[in-house]
């Protein structure tokens, strides 16, 4: 299995969770690409762990939809499966528009200009076609009201539903077709200003549902057990 040459990225502290991180975002990028066999051993030494953190990771990615295993046999690295993907994307929507409701009548002017700077980093960096910082500027800008909503179970549920959209939001990011979120942005910003918590919730909900079409044109994903 070819996995990155960089060795020892992982933090001793939050092994676990840093393990996870890692290995995840080696999926949603490419570098460990669909039907990929993944072994805990190869994974263990790139990230400079020992195989527990490694196993407790890929057994989080599959509940998340990220990998799949065959206990004794083999873990691959997941194919994009539309239908997955497409009960991610509700689930996402409706929790994204859940932070929005509870978060928007404490929303404070320094939450308010985070936005607006994360939005500014996000229209940045899909100028300059780099799609990692269009993500990470994009997750800031929508984890500002996450955050300020308190509520710890969207959290939860965002963490284990959002990473099975990344890797189709990396295709719209690095197509035209993602730029119309920096308006959409905008208006949320507009929106949660004005205080007006049913408008900004339904827009929220709106940005998150411009991920349908690109699944409407996906052709559904079938996965095959590897040989052996």
């Amino acid at each position: 299995m070819p996995v990155p040459q960089s060795r020892g990225v992982v933090a001793r502290s939050l092994l676990r969770e840093n393990a996870y991180r890692a290995i995840r975002d080696a999926i949603v990028d490419g570098t460990l690409a669909p039907g990929e066999r993944l072994n805990d051993g190869d994974l263990a030494q790139w990230l400079g762990v020992s195989r527990t953190p490694v196993r407790e990771a890929l057994t989080r990615l599959e509940q998340a939809g990220l990998v799949r295993t065959k206990p004794g046999r083999y873990t691959i690295v997941s194919t994009v499966d539309v239908r997955s993907v497409r009960a991610a994307q509700s689930v996402t929507a409706a929790m994204h528009e859940l932070a929005v409701r509870e978060a928007l009548p404490n929303l404070s002017a320094g939450e308010l200009d985070a936005m607006r700077e994360a939005n500014a980093r996000f229209a940045d960096a899909l100028r300059r076609d780099d799609v990692d910082a269009a993500l990470a500027a994009d997750d800031a800008f929508h984890g500002i009201p996450v955050i300020a909503s308190a509520n710890h179970a969207i959290r939860a549920v965002l963490d284990q539903f959002t990473p099975v959209l990344r890797r189709v939001e990396r295709m719209r990011f690095s197509s035209l077709s993602g730029r119309g979120s920096v308006a959409q942005h905008e208006r949320i910003i507009a929106l949660c200003a004005a205080g007006d918590v049913e408008g900004a919730a339904l827009a929220v909900r709106a940005n998150w549902g411009t991920l349908v079409p690109l699944l409407d044109a996906m052709p559904a994903a079938s996965e095959n057990e590897p040989s052996t």
